[in-house]
């Protein structure tokens, strides 16, 4: 056996020795996994993007503003009942009891309320929703700097509850991007800034939760779900993409829960900005036909593969419809090259056609696709896109069954009824006292589950005098009598 030399040995233990005594001296070039650098930086990797939300949040601030708003109502001081006489089963026509409690003389009050918006162009036009501003008799913004300005409505949609006002600045405004609504996908990173209770600049972040929601609104609901914390005074303030693009409007919340909040999609609001700024009001397309959708029955029935697509159940004599040659029973697949799965879907699409556009419109009728050119109409007042029957047009009021969205936004206990959406200025269901969010339990006693049992008691009952509902206010239930339109 061949002894190494001693001096091997030595040079080991004067190596090991040296270590120790000088650790730091010698380290490895891999570098430790650690929580800063397990994740790359958002914006590290994009050429001049801000490197965090508070960097976004800096940049985008300034084209959100505060809206402040006055309302002249009348009213009598310290009385809840309006004009009506209270309690006339026991007054009855006691002239005193009249003089004291109709004949007081009404008084004007200022109600205020706060919302956001966000400013789209240079020279003053911002966004905000239409609740924001609707009915006020003074409008103020407050920008990012505490400058205030008087502004004035240039246009309004209540049915998407969108509107465009205007300020009169010194000076070119920041202004915001616009972004795609259509991309978002839902898991994504989103955040609002906004005025929630007056809190000026509030910002507020989390995530797509789910899209195209219907919360029975009105009859174009498409709205954005997110759990970002939108309260009062957020309404009408920019939802924004980490892109820094705006990809929503902020209009929502859901009564008696937590993070849960609605926006309106930009490209709703972008569609119509042209007729607001133009007409200060919006044109939307009409087919003149009244639709449902295709129920597992009714395909059983008619013998259909699948339930996708909208039945016609009526074709109002005269309208693009009629004139193209679509005829009841005809099932709508797809319009404009856009697939038709429901009713609520071919609502929107047609309303977001202009008039005089002409359109392929494409039907199943006995088992064959059949191709019409149609020549789009404009939708007139009372004029639904989506009726589900003669209800609509002659009592003024447009309904829907309530979906569990519906019922969570509402705060409603259950699903029975069908609720209002839509009320016709002066038209029967308006001069009865019904409201939108009524939800009508009953029709002349008979309990309504369904849009089904609606229909049906409502064509049953339509040509009698008068109509008896059961009706769903808040925690409070009341009958009310609808009285046949008068044809004209």
């Amino acid at each position: 056996m061949v002894k190494r030399p001693k001096i091997f040995f030595y040079v080991i233990v004067f190596v090991v020795l040296l270590l120790s005594m000088y650790p730091a001296h010698f380290t490895f070039s891999t570098q430790e996994l650690s929580v800063d650098n397990a994740f790359a930086s958002p914006a590290g990797n994009v050429a001049g993007a801000p490197a965090s939300l508070a960097d976004l949040v800096e940049k985008l601030s300034p084209a959100v503003v505060n809206i402040s708003t006055t309302t002249i109502i009348k009213g009598r001081q310290g009385y809840p009942f309006g004009r009506r006489m209270p309690f006339p089963k026991f007054f009855g026509e006691d002239d005193f009891f009249r003089r004291f409690f109709q004949d007081a003389p009404e008084k004007e009050f200022k109600q205020q309320s706060l919302g956001s918006g966000f400013i789209i162009s240079r020279d003053g036009y911002i966004f905000t929703n239409n609740h924001v501003v609707e009915k006020a008799t003074k409008i103020k913004v407050k920008l990012a700097t505490g400058k205030e300005y008087d502004a004035e409505i240039k246009g309004k949609d209540p049915t998407t509850d969108i509107a465009l006002i205007k300020i009169n600045p010194e000076n070119s405004l920041p202004v915001v991007k616009f972004g795609d609504s259509d991309k978002l996908r839902i898991g994504e990173s989103i955040f609002a800034i906004g005025n929630p209770f007056g809190l000026e600049q509030t910002v507020t972040a989390g995530i797509v939760s789910a899209k195209g929601r219907v919360i029975g609104s009105g009859p174009y609901d498409n709205f954005i779900q997110t759990d970002a914390s939108i309260n009062p005074g957020n309404s009408g303030g920019p939802l924004f993409n980490y892109e820094g693009a705006v990809v929503g409007i902020n209009t929502a919340i859901v009564a008696q829960a937590h993070g849960i909040g609605f926006a309106i999609p930009i490209n709703t609001a972008k569609g119509i900005l042209a007729d607001l700024k133009s007409k200060g009001s919006v044109s939307r397309g009409w087919l003149g036909i009244s639709i449902q959708d295709i129920t597992d029955d009714i395909a059983e029935n008619m013998k259909l593969k699948n339930v996708k697509g909208v039945l016609v159940g009526q074709v109002f004599e005269g309208d693009p419809a009629d004139k193209a040659g679509i005829k009841t029973g005809d099932i709508i697949i797809e319009i404009d090259g856009k697939q038709i799965q429901d009713s609520h879907e071919l609502l929107r699409i047609v309303a977001a056609l202009k008039s005089g556009e002409k359109v392929t419109v494409k039907v199943l009728r006995e088992g064959q696709t059949k191709g019409f050119e149609v020549i789009i109409g404009e939708r007139k007042g009372e004029k639904e896109i989506a009726r589900k029957g003669k209800f609509g047009e002659h009592y003024g009021m447009t309904v829907q069954e309530i979906t569990p969205e519906m019922a969570g936004h509402f705060g409603l206990s259950d699903k029975s009824g069908v609720i209002i959406t839509q009320v016709q200025e002066g038209g029967p269901a308006d001069d009865a006292g019904l409201k939108t969010q009524d939800v009508i339990l009953q029709i002349n006693k008979v309990k309504i589950s369904s849009l089904d049992d609606f229909l049906r008691e409502i064509t049953k009952n339509s040509q009698e005098g008068t109509i008896l509902l059961l009706i769903k206010r808040g925690e409070t239930t009341f009958f009310v009598t609808l009285k046949k339109e008068s044809t004209k």
